[in-house]
């Protein structure tokens, strides 16, 4: 069955301003060197879990929390949106279950490990995570989080864009990794919501996990496959019916495809170019405008650093040889 969700309203994108204002500083946005050229970048990467996913969260757990004070929520993850829900909900004093895939990355299922949740691995994929955590929501009776599927996860994600903005508002392209579709949703409703669609976006996908891209081509998300990714937090993204692929459809935007070798070459050149230390899920949107894949060599372009939870094994190893 599947779940309707709607896009968020103006009360939830209202909420979800001032709950990630009470918890969040604003992350910066800088200019970066991307083979030359000047490239906005904002530093998601520089957030208390290591990502944006901490936005979402705070805004569905809160929202969650004022309609039961006493109850708990649970959600599934790859690892950043669950970082995510168990920092918000120590700090807005709700108890959270995260489920994650069995071969989740060990970097972030450690980060995990050291709050006061309760952590369940299971299954080999993300789907199988969301499956035992909506069966143990209904046998509970507790909210299930979606990492996007969900209309205060979409508004707190969209709080990313309303600062971008703000700090360099004289960007004309934004590019943004998408998995299921919460962060380029929520960029698209910041955009418009800000009067800009003057703005260009662009979504950018793995070649090896590109559920969306393939979906929104006619592909059943069933029959999209998916194979190994060092951007495991963009990799089997996607639910049937999600307001998100709705979302994306209507914006008539375009999504491009990033190849593994490219994204690997990413991290290595932006740790070596510009100090900075990206997973590869942002490393996918360097990627493409490193190689010129989104197609743009004029215009003020910009990307969202999404997030920095790469284990250091991996990170040595691409380092050595990306």
């Amino acid at each position: 069955m599947i779940e309707l969700v709607l896009p968020p309203t103006n009360e939830e994108l209202e909420h979800a301003r001032r709950v990630v204002a009470r918890f969040v500083d604003p992350t910066p946005t800088v200019t970066i060197s991307v083979r030359g050229r000047r490239v906005f970048v904002k530093l998601e990467s520089l957030q208390v879990t290591g990502s944006f996913k901490i936005r979402g969260a705070l805004a569905a757990i809160d929202a969650a929390h004022r309609e039961d004070p006493t109850g708990a929520v649970i959600t599934a993850s790859a690892g950043n949106h669950g970082l995510g829900i168990a920092h918000a909900s120590s700090l807005l004093g709700v108890h959270a279950t995260v489920v994650v895939p069995e071969n989740a990355s060990a970097a972030k299922v450690e980060k995990l490990s050291k709050y006061d949740v309760e952590l369940l691995q299971f299954g080999s994929s993300f789907d199988d995570a969301q499956a035992l955590a909506k069966r143990l929501a209904e046998e509970r009776s507790i909210r299930f989080i979606s990492p996007f599927n969900d209309s205060d996860v979409i508004a707190g994600q969209s709080t990313v864009f309303d600062e971008m903005l703000f700090q360099a508002p004289e960007i004309e392209h934004v590019v943004v990794s998408v998995g299921g579709g919460g962060l380029i949703s929520g960029t698209l409703i910041s955009r418009d919501a800000h009067g800009r669609s003057d703005i260009r976006v662009t979504g950018v996908q793995p070649e090896e996990s590109a559920a969306l891209y393939h979906v929104l081509r006619g592909a059943a998300m069933s029959d999209v496959v998916h194979r190994p990714t060092i951007a495991d937090g963009l990799a089997g993204g996607g639910d049937e019916g999600a307001v998100t692929n709705e979302l994306v459809a209507k914006s008539g935007i375009e999504l491009v495809l990033v190849p593994e070798v490219e994204i690997r070459h990413a991290v290595r050149e932006i740790v070596e170019v510009n100090g900075l230390v990206m997973e590869g899920s942002a490393a996918a949107s360097y990627a493409a405008i490193a190689t010129n894949r989104v197609d743009d060599a004029t215009s003020r372009i910009g990307f969202i650093a999404s997030g920095r939870n790469i284990s250091h094994e991996l990170l040595i190893e691409l380092l050595k040889h990306p």
